[in-house]
């Protein structure tokens, strides 16, 4: 029970990564906010994870506009008064190539994997680092950036730009908050079985080219990522900020 009486946030808390993560810190001991667009698909993630006791709470935010993280910030003052752990899960992106990509495009992907995770960061890290007691206890921001974050995707360079800022944005952040006691780290998933791949992965010329470029040869699942999340997010990684964790099944090194 790695989590026991903590407090986490998980953006893009409803589906995929977000969700299987909320699963994971909320198996340990955790009371997690998903926080993301759709109120409806909360509210039907919270209850999935709701069985044997309340551990998991909606809040429905577009955490791309500001007005919006800091309810989310009220919400979670007033009914936890206490926050440990943010995960920064809320992604998207559209495929086109950079001549093709319009300015609205560009936009919509940087705010949603970009501009989100400065915003939440900047909004819910700093309550953290109010409630932090400088080290002795576990605080961590775990960002969620990409392989693409590491090799740029022809059909998706605005992504690709986004998640290698994310990269970096969470050194910075890391060196920032180091002296509040928080850590803060990424992890890059590979191709991963989530709703948004999930049309991708019907093809299966696409599937076989990703198992043949893959060392594992295979497409990775949800709460493997979920699992490394968990990992950064623990006191088992106290010693480690500013980093960024591969899972990307060997993708690289083929």
């Amino acid at each position: 029970m790695r989590f026991q009486n903590q407090i986490a946030v998980v953006t893009g808390g409803g589906s995929g990564i977000g969700l299987e993560t909320a699963r994971k810190l909320a198996s340990e001991g955790a009371k997690v906010i998903l926080a993301g667009r759709s109120e409806e698909k909360l509210k039907a993630a919270a209850e999935q994870l709701n069985h044997s006791e309340q551990a998991a709470f909606p809040f429905a935010a577009d955490v791309t506009k500001e007005e919006d993280v800091l309810s989310l910030l009220s919400y979670v003052k007033e009914e936890f008064g206490d926050l440990h752990i943010l995960v920064n899960n809320a992604g998207g992106s559209v495929h086109s190539r950079i001549m093709d990509t319009t300015a609205e495009q560009w936009d919509f992907v940087q705010n949603v994997n970009l501009k989100s995770v400065f915003l939440v960061s900047k909004v819910l890290g700093g309550y953290m680092a109010e409630c932090s007691d400088e080290g002795n206890d576990n605080r961590a921001i775990v960002n969620v950036a990409s392989l693409s974050g590491h090799k740029a995707g022809a059909e998706i360079p605005h992504y690709s730009a986004a998640k290698a800022a994310v990269i970096h944005f969470t050194r910075a952040l890391a060196h920032e908050f180091a002296r509040n006691g928080i850590r803060v780290n990424s992890v890059s998933p590979g191709f991963i079985e989530t709703p948004l791949t999930e049309q991708g992965l019907q093809n299966a010329r696409f599937t076989e080219a990703i198992k043949r470029n893959t060392a594992l040869k295979r497409v990775g699942k949800p709460e493997e990522i979920a699992n490394i999340i968990a990992f950064a997010a623990s006191h088992e990684a106290s010693y480690m900020t500013g980093s960024d964790l591969l899972a990307d099944g060997g993708w690289l090194i083929t």
